[in-house]
């Protein structure tokens, strides 16, 4: 007789359910246990990122410490100069920190054209154009090669920014000019506290304002630019050659920080007095502005530590006693 396979009985069924239910089960408690391996992972990658960058910016206040106690040496009480002496002016200092790096570079702070000096006032509602600001700031744009009449347009614009008004000076733009663009806003109608702010006034174009990013800033007041002529270095000329726009430029300017006496001028009146100088007629506001001992210096601040890493800049006061940072900004980007 012919036998037959053996019927496979309901048990036996029910085994083999029961076994691939439980190797899907194992299957699946896989893959769920490398997703939360790979998330607690991830999770104490971004804990251990997240303590180092603390460190990294603790370590960078305390670099901030160094620097202002150095800068006691430049503008502390009883000095009454700051020269390029000591070459201090952009150059690397290395702050060693456990475990890290740190890389500090100081230079005069005040050595450029303030953007709040197209305006004047003691406080918000009060400020108002400031012709010889904006004078300054069409000579240093012509000075870096932009047409005079996009310079004074710009000029105008920036002061309608600060201003307190609504109404907009001759070529400027207020609030009725930015609300009609594809996305609206208003002017600030105070001070600039940041020099990146500028991109937002009318006229200045991305490549203008990568021409103007190193000549500008923002000081705290609409006081005119303080340019020290002792650490003014000659490839600074065109702030120079700005502060008597028609009389002076840029070619005369750089020959006159070239023959800086290697001490520095010891007075304003001892640079005035200089060849290149001395039959000019200064505004006084001018004249004011020419400065031989620094107030303001910008600090540039990297740390890195254990693979973070952490960058500021500050603007120390110098005037003040202590020396004391006013402002701070982290990270490089704008």
């Amino acid at each position: 007789m012919t036998g037959r396979p053996p019927a496979i009985g309901k048990g036996a069924a029910e085994e083999g359910a029961a076994l691939l239910t439980v190797l899907l089960l194992v299957a699946v408690m896989a893959a769920l246990s490398a997703v939360v391996l790979e998330r607690l992972r991830l999770a104490t990658h971004l804990a251990t990122n997240g303590i180092a960058l603390d460190q990294a910016r603790a370590f960078a206040v305390g670099g901030e410490a160094v620097i202002v106690a150095r800068i006691a040496g430049f503008a502390g009480p009883g000095i009454e100069r700051t020269t390029l002496a000591g070459n201090w002016n952009k150059r690397a200092f290395t702050i060693p920190i456990p475990g890290g790096l740190a890389v500090a570079r100081v230079r005069d702070g005040g050595n450029c054209f303030n953007l709040n000096s197209v305006a004047e006032g003691a406080t918000a509602t009060e400020l108002t154009t400031r012709p010889a600001g904006q004078q300054q700031f069409v000579a240093l744009q012509e000075a870096l090669g932009i047409d005079r009449g996009t310079a004074m347009r710009i000029a105008a614009a920036l002061a309608d920014w600060i201003d307190g008004d609504v109404v907009p000076n001759p070529g400027g733009a207020e609030d009725a000019d930015y609300a009609r663009a594809a996305r609206p806003y208003r002017t600030a109608n105070t001070l600039i506290a940041e020099g990146s702010e500028l991109r937002a006034v009318a006229g200045v174009t991305p490549e203008i304002y990568a021409t103007l990013r190193p000549w500008i800033c923002a000081l705290p007041g609409a006081q005119m630019s303080p340019i020290n002529v002792n650490t003014l270095l000659p490839d600074q000329a065109p702030l120079l050659a700005m502060l008597l726009p028609g009389r002076i430029d840029v070619g005369r300017a750089r020959e006159v920080l070239v023959r800086r006496p290697s001490a520095g001028w010891g007075s304003t009146a001892d640079f005035w007095r200089t060849q290149t100088l001395a039959n000019l007629t200064v505004p006084a506001e001018a004249a004011s502005q020419v400065q031989i001992k620094t107030r303001w210096f910008a600090l540039d601040l990297d740390v890195q530590l254990a693979g973070a890493q952490v960058t500021e800049t500050a603007l120390i006061d110098g005037g003040l006693v202590p020396a004391r940072v006013l402002l701070r900004r982290w990270g490089e980007g704008e």
